[in-house]
């Protein structure tokens, strides 16, 4: 039973690789640093996305830094992805996938700038939805 579900789950992760590439391919991607303030190991970003905005949240981490990112927002349509450094579209961490927790914590295994992408599924984009959100990022030693 457990093989079963494991294709399932591979499947359904493969399908929604597929269709949120798809989708974020034929919209802008508005690109952001991430600093943390000096002495703090995390921040706490407050914004909002409307249609096929996309934003990346690009931070400078190390190998082996734990890394925690959640969210919480009004639109249940309204997601992130983590995407290992020098990668554009193949995600660690899929929000879409993973949707009942909208969090990630897990040990980095490169050090350079991962790209937190926030962004609305495309049916809520094709509507022109909005979403508002808070974005919590902190990375320890």
């Amino acid at each position: 039973m457990n093989q079963i579900q494991n294709i399932r789950n591979l499947s359904l992760s493969i399908f929604g690789s597929i269709f949120i590439i798809g989708s974020i391919l034929a919209q802008d991607i508005q690109t952001s640093q991430v600093q943390f303030e000096k002495g703090k190991t995390g921040t706490t970003i407050k914004s909002s996305i409307t249609g096929s905005k996309t934003i990346d949240y690009v931070l400078n981490v190390k190998e082996g830094q734990t890394m925690n990112v959640s969210m919480s927002t009004d639109n249940n349509a309204n997601y992130f992805n983590i995407m290992e450094p020098k990668e554009d579209y193949v995600a660690i961490y899929n929000g879409a996938v993973n949707e009942s927790t909208n969090m990630y914590e897990g040990i980095l295994k490169k050090s350079g700038n991962y790209k937190i992408r926030v962004y609305l599924m495309r049916s809520a984009a094709r509507r022109n939805e909005k979403a508002n959100f808070r974005l919590e990022i902190n990375v320890n030693n």
